[in-house]
């Protein structure tokens, strides 16, 4: 028994030393990244982690950067990029860890990195022990992450404004829950600045090879200048930025005569956000009558499901076409005043070439198609289809 006593003590003892060697080596790799920006908010934080980092490197900064998500990137200081290898392909906070060692190795004047963190604790724990940024970022506040960090959105805008940095500068355009992140940035000695989308220019705007939104830009504009970068040097870095994966896109797909322009809105995920890409795109002329839309349904968003369906009509859908589980979910929210076409493909059994073909049959000419709700599951199966016939076109 004394035998196993000593043998647990001295394995207490020296997982304790680990610790505190990793602890100080961590610390050490910090102090070499003399600015760090922490990117946190409910949407946007991949496409605003790569815009900024452009914007640093336009301004002339050694810039390196992490994005988190289904896609994470380590991108390097001359802007490309790796994938993140992940153990068992399980995302964790404590990666972060590596993140920083891989980073200070570069040498470089910044760091933006992605906030990976949903619960509030772990949120805190990303900005007091993980990075210890001297800028944050908090995209905005939308309805989505409630079981962790609601029930209310006040309750979500004090949860992310766990990661404002003590006595540092907070950047967000959020203006509806401007009064709750304010006395949260007293509290902490922080200055919240915010960031005005109508200060961005539609020429500036023009400027993107792809979708984006004037919050993202203001964002980024207004963290560049907080580190010394001018307007112009920071716009000529963004535009060089390399789009998220994820990114607002519209592709148009032919089969025989006919045409479909598919805007994939999947990463949206909350009504709010969805509803800003599809006026963004219809504003663009990018989507255009008649339009489709199609809801991804998952059993473990059953609530966000019903969510989708209820804005069907602000989408100005012609047709509905509801695929995953349980369709029920989604056409249950559909308002008794939307008089379009529901055409229920549903489960799991159909691949993405039979969901295509589904939708191709309701085309007479040409249409646009709006993609919405969760990508997993049949949404994924879907945009590989789609994937493999770009590849052949």
């Amino acid at each position: 028994m004394l035998f196993l006593f000593v043998v647990f003590t001295l394995s207490l003892g020296a997982l304790l030393s680990g610790g505190v060697i990793e602890h100080r080596r961590h610390r050490r790799c910090l102090a070499v990244i003399a600015d760090r920006v922490l990117i946190n908010g409910i949407r946007g934080k991949s496409s605003i982690t790569r815009l900024t980092a452009g914007a640093l490197r336009g301004g002339g900064m050694r810039v390196v950067a992490k994005t988190t998500g289904s896609a994470a990137r380590f991108i390097w200081p001359d802007g490309t990029e790796a994938p993140v290898y992940r153990r068992f392909g399980v995302a964790n906070v404590v990666e972060q860890i590596g993140i920083v060692r891989q980073a200070a190795a570069e040498n470089p004047d910044a760091l933006v990195i992605e906030c990976m963190a949903v619960q509030p604790e772990l949120q805190q724990l990303s900005q007091d022990k993980l990075i210890r940024s001297n800028v944050g970022v908090i995209s905005n506040v939308r309805e989505d992450h409630l079981t962790e960090m609601g029930p209310t959105l006040g309750d979500v805008a004090r949860s992310l404004s766990l990661t404002m940095p003590r006595g540092g500068v907070c950047v967000t355009a959020e203006s509806r829950m401007w009064a709750v992140m304010e006395a949260e940035a007293r509290r902490r000695k922080c200055t919240l600045v915010y960031a005005d989308p109508e200060s961005v220019t539609d020429e500036e705007m023009d400027g993107f090879a792809y979708f984006t939104f004037k919050e993202n830009v203001a964002i980024c504009l207004a963290v560049a200048a907080q580190l010394g970068i001018g307007r112009a040097e920071a716009m000529k870095g963004m535009y060089e930025a390399a789009p998220d994966p994820g990114v607002l896109t519209v592709e148009t797909y032919h089969v025989g005569d006919k045409s479909l322009h598919v805007a994939n809105i999947f990463a949206a995920n909350d009504p709010r956000s969805t509803r800003m890409n599809f006026e963004r795109l219809l504003s663009a002329d990018a989507i255009r009558p008649p339009i489709f839309t199609l809801i991804n349904c998952r059993p473990d968003r059953v609530e966000r499901n019903g969510q989708m369906g209820e804005i069907v009509p602000d989408l100005v859908s012609d047709k509905l076409f509801v695929i995953g589980h349980p369709t029920k979910s989604a056409t249950a929210g559909i308002p008794s005043s939307w008089s379009g076409k529901l055409i229920e493909l549903g489960g799991s059994d159909l691949d993405g070439e039979e969901i295509f073909r589904a939708i191709m049959s309701e085309v007479e000419e040409e249409a646009s198609l709006v993609a919405i709700g969760n990508i997993h599951g049949q949404g994924e199966k879907l945009l590989e289809h789609l994937e493999s016939l770009g590849e052949l076109r």
